[in-house]
């Protein structure tokens, strides 16, 4: 069985801004050999172990750079992780047992064996990552927190009143979970667009070689200087008609397409901010778009691409308040980067079959995606049986629809009738998007040429796939197959824009935003 951790009069002591966030003093758990659980991603490696302090226990957190495995390892011995950690099937080292999540526990099974003389026991990431969501919402006092205006509120939770709640867990991708209570969640949906295609994007654009020299950048930035916003394309008296704000978001790097300056022409700082706006505004509006198609308003955000800063809770703070209009309100956890670390934890000292089964985990499994209405599916299975003229078909059947309009950025049109329309939703990105980092990592002079450049490219090159984090036969619990993308731009490694052909640059651009333009259509469709 092993120990179990008492998690009564759990406590945060220190700076909530400290790196990796603060530790969590467990007042009643006793100050024994240490207990060690990894959370393995595709970019980080994430531990969350118990040490001694003033006779007292309390948690530490740790993090490492995946492709620096070998740093993890000397830590973990430094430590003195190894002492009597965790489950033991015998007498020796080499039958200890480390509770590990994360696809990477799948894919480096064996160097654990082999550089430490451990086992580790496999739990399922999104399991793991939601028992820790719960296990600091229902445990410790302080750990939701609120983030907008420049302000850092506490926000109490009950646990009495927490289900149902959104989880938003943004790593190299983003998962989107609909956690229901205790061992019971939903995986509703994921992007591919995530903290992965934000720093292998930020490689290549700024040179820089980790994320938080990126998120550094960012705050030194203004986005202004490759955004488009609506002002720039319909002047200020059809925004006022409209009731648009002039400086609405347009679309992300859009005026880059108008602009004769090349990559080296802009601030490094510029491009940064710009990166972080366009995606954290867009995992927002993914949010929103799923918490209100599953009529939930409590929203929370994990995942250790927030890493606390700042700018990146204000971005999707603001966003999902603007879209929901003050419905929804962004809630952010402390140590949102090790929510998986923490739930593998939390399984030491029950036995190996108190793993969520999937059954047990999930009401419904779609394989990433909403599922279509069976009334709107019946219906589009077979052409009606009577005959109708075109103009009465045209004048009937076809409304309503949805229109989703390409541009610069994208709208998103519902038509009643004739003459009879409503403008949703729309995005800031768009082809203005695609078309203008296109020109910065490729140097393509116009749409055209990028589409060629992509249709000679292996987006496969940048990418990063299911089976690059979980190995080849992918994530089956949730459907997902080893070819299916993770994080665009997830697999770049080199801060070296010449180190990839400018064809998988392309390829890996066309698909990660025209993908991205399909999943809010479905979603919409599924609102109707």
């Amino acid at each position: 069985m092993g120990r179990r951790i008492d998690l009564s009069g759990a406590e945060i002591r220190g700076d909530p801004a400290e790196d990796g966030g603060p530790p969590i003093f467990l007042p009643r758990q006793p100050a024994a050999s240490p207990l060690l659980a990894l959370d393995i991603g595709g970019t980080l490696i994430k531990l969350v172990y118990t040490a001694s302090c003033g006779g007292e226990a309390e948690l530490r957190f740790a993090k490492f750079e995946r492709r620096r495995l070998d740093e993890c390892f000397e830590f973990v011995r430094a430590e003195g992780l190894l002492g009597c950690n965790g489950t033991k099937t015998g007498s020796s080292k080499e039958n200890m047992i480390l509770k590990a999540t994360g696809g990477g526990a799948y894919k480096f099974g064996d160097d654990f064996r082999e550089k430490l003389g451990v086992s580790l026991d496999k739990l399922d990431e999104m399991d793991s990552v939601v028992s820790g969501a719960n296990f600091l919402l229902q445990n410790v006092p302080g750990a939701a927190f609120t983030h907008m205006n420049g302000k850092r509120n506490s926000v109490d939770i009950s646990p009495d009143n927490l289900f149902p709640y959104l989880l938003v867990n943004i790593g190299s991708g983003v998962s989107i979970l609909k956690v229901n209570g205790n061992r019971k969640f939903e995986r509703v949906t994921g992007t591919h667009i995530g903290g992965g295609t934000m720093f292998g994007l930020a490689k290549l654009l700024t040179g820089c070689k980790s994320y938080d020299e990126f998120l550094q950048l960012s705050q030194k930035g203004d986005n202004f200087v490759l955004d488009l916003i609506v002002k720039d394309i319909c002047g200020e008296l059809v925004c006022q008609k409209q009731g648009l704000s002039t400086s609405t978001l347009a679309s992300s790097f859009g005026k880059v397409i108008t602009s004769m300056k090349k990559l080296t022409d802009y601030r490094s700082e510029d491009l940064a901010s710009t990166l972080l706006s366009a995606f954290t505004y867009n995992i927002a509006q993914i949010s929103f778009l799923v918490a209100s198609l599953l009529g939930l308003r409590r929203v929370f955000f994990g995942g250790s691409y927030i890493r606390g800063h700042k700018s990146t809770m204000e971005n999707i703070s603001y966003a999902l308040d603007f879209w929901s209009q003050s419905q929804n309100q962004a809630v952010f956890l402390q140590h949102e980067g090790y929510l998986g670390a923490l739930g593998a934890l939390m399984s030491y000292g029950g036995p190996r079959d108190e793993n969520l089964t999937l059954e047990d985990s999930q009401e419904k499994l779609n394989f990433g995606f909403l599922p279509l209405p069976k009334e709107n599916t019946q219906e589009s299975a077979a052409p009606p049986a009577d005959v109708t003229s075109a103009d009465e078909h045209n004048d009937s059947n076809i409304f309503p629809y949805l229109l989703v309009n390409i541009g610069s950025g994208v709208s998103m049109i519902e038509v009643i009738g004739k003459g009879k329309f409503e403008r949703i939703i729309g995005s800031h990105l768009g082809g203005g998007t695609i078309l203008g980092l296109a020109r910065l990592l490729t140097g393509c002079s116009s749409y055209e040429e990028f589409l060629d450049l992509s249709q000679r490219g292996n987006n496969l090159a940048v990418d990063l796939t299911v089976g690059d984090i979980y190995g080849e036969h992918g994530y089956p619990k949730i459907g997902l197959p080893a070819s299916t993308t993770a994080a665009s731009f997830g697999k770049v490694n080199s801060s070296k824009l010449s180190d990839y052909k400018v064809e998988d640059l392309a390829a890996a651009l066309l698909n990660s935003f025209t993908y991205n333009i399909g999943q809010p259509t479905l979603w919409l469709i599924c609102q109707a």
